[in-house]
């Protein structure tokens, strides 16, 4: 018995030395496929922020329709401004998730800091821009929107977009201005995932960087756009409302003298961009047809598409602009695996964009079937500028009557003024509202 204990003993050991390397070896599989299963989605989330940006800074440089309209410019430069965010802040943001260490050096880190705040500030203030020249073109009257949206301020505001974020970006971080009163608290952080910046790249903010930063690049931008987004819904809607009094106008019989106008669009060159009057042609059955229903349809649409923009933004940014203001005032108690899901759910907003500005864009849409078809005459005779043939513009249909909108005569013509208008914007409404 008393050297049967000692065998007892070593077999115990080597028993517990063997579950402790299997369980060892179990870990170290869970966390291989783990950083594949990570690999491959951040692979995918970066290869298709590239092909989504590229496709649309390819439509605009071939389609010389899409350079016509001043809102495009905003488009691509928006569209590079992802490009570079997929290009140069998301893969070493992803190499340092998936290895859980920075090779690259601290002077690196912090030109990678940088570029990343630089890049996705001025993709959030593309977005403001792009609200403000959709509010400007739908709520102002035409002649109104051209001379404020003039292209030497078109320019300025391009680069705003880019020399603003410069002041919050590399001018701070690199004088080390975020840092200023956490020294402590950041040497802490670094010894605690690795002991230097040559081994981890740790970035916190002091209390009033995280404040100024976070209004300039988040709430500011989006306290504007919802701003110039409800003002678009609202216009937008009183339009819908105006054109179906100018129908009921124009359906009634006319018992004294007419005044005739034909109404055509700013761009008539490409007739599905005008508005289409759903009026009645003639036969009894169309004249029962509810407008009501297609103002309901329309509002629905245009609801939809403003929600879809606001919502995605808002879902993609807000939570961390959020906690980089409340994290100072918590003594930075936020784990670091919460602070990279909310980064990486910003960095999606880079690849969402193109199909939210462009996508939903009819003449985008037919470009990049253009480009991704190689030139297919099908697509091409769809209203690409590939090819394209004008052709001449007609004005709404009222009574079966085409060419022309017969309005009661008004003295100051201010109704058939109005009616102008309403349809000169009419491009506009379609391109802020995407589907509208």
């Amino acid at each position: 018995m008393a050297t049967a204990s000692p065998r007892l003993l070593l077999d115990d050991v080597i028993n517990t030395g063997n579950q402790q390397q299997e369980q060892q070896h179990q870990q170290e599989l869970l966390s291989l496929l783990e950083t594949i299963v990570l690999t491959i989605f951040l692979s995918i989330i970066i290869i298709m922020t590239v092909f989504g940006n590229l496709l649309v800074m390819v439509a605009l440089c071939k389609d010389r329709h899409l350079r016509k309209k001043k809102t495009n410019y905003f488009i691509v430069s928006l569209a590079f401004a992802d490009l570079l965010v997929a290009l140069v802040v998301m893969p070493f943001a992803a190499i340092e998730l998936t290895t859980g260490q920075w090779r690259y050096g601290e002077i690196f880190c912090l030109v990678r800091t940088s570029l990343d705040v630089l890049l996705t500030t001025a993709s959030i203030l593309h977005l403001c821009c792009i609200a403000l020249d959709r509010y400007y073109a739908i709520c102002c009257q035409p002649l109104v929107y051209r001379h404020k949206m003039t292209p030497v301020r078109v320019a300025v505001m391009l680069s705003g977009c880019w020399v603003i974020p410069t002041f919050i970006s590399f001018l701070p971080i690199m004088q080390s201005w975020n840092a200023i009163g956490i020294e402590d608290i950041i040497e802490e952080r670094q010894a605690m995932t690795g002991g230097s910046n040559d081994t981890s790249c740790v970035f916190l903010v002091n209390r009033p960087y995280a404040l100024i930063c976070s209004a300039v690049a988040f709430y500011v931008p989006l306290a504007l756009m919802v701003l110039a987004y409800q003002r678009i819904y609202v216009t937008a809607m009183t339009h819908v409302r105006q054109i179906e009094t100018l129908q009921r106008a124009g359906s009634a019989p006319i018992s004294g003298a007419a005044h005739i106008i034909t109404v055509r669009s700013s761009t008539c060159s490409d007739p599905t961009e005008h508005y289409h009057l759903r009026t009645a042609m003639g036969s009894s059955s169309s004249e029962h047809t509810p407008i009501g229903t297609s103002r309901m349809r329309v509002e629905t649409k245009a609801a939809k598409t403003l929600a879809i923009i606001m919502g995605c933004f808002c879902l993609c940014w807000a939570p961390f602009f959020i906690t980089n203001v409340v994290d100072p005032f918590i003594h930075y108690s936020v784990p670091w695996q919460l602070w990279t899901a909310w980064l990486w759910l910003g960095y999606i907003n880079s690849g969402l964009n193109p199909f939210l500005y462009a996508f939903l864009n009819r003449a985008f849409r037919r470009a990049f079937l253009v480009i991704l078809c190689c030139g297919d005459e099908r697509y091409v005779r769809q209203g690409s500028s590939y090819g394209y043939t004008p052709r001449v513009c007609s004005a709404a249909s009222v009574n079966g009557t085409s060419m022309a909108l017969r309005l009661s005569f008004l003295p100051n013509r201010s109704y058939s003024d109005n009616g102008r208008t309403i349809l000169a914007n009419e491009q506009e409404s379609q391109d802020s509202l995407g589907t509208l």
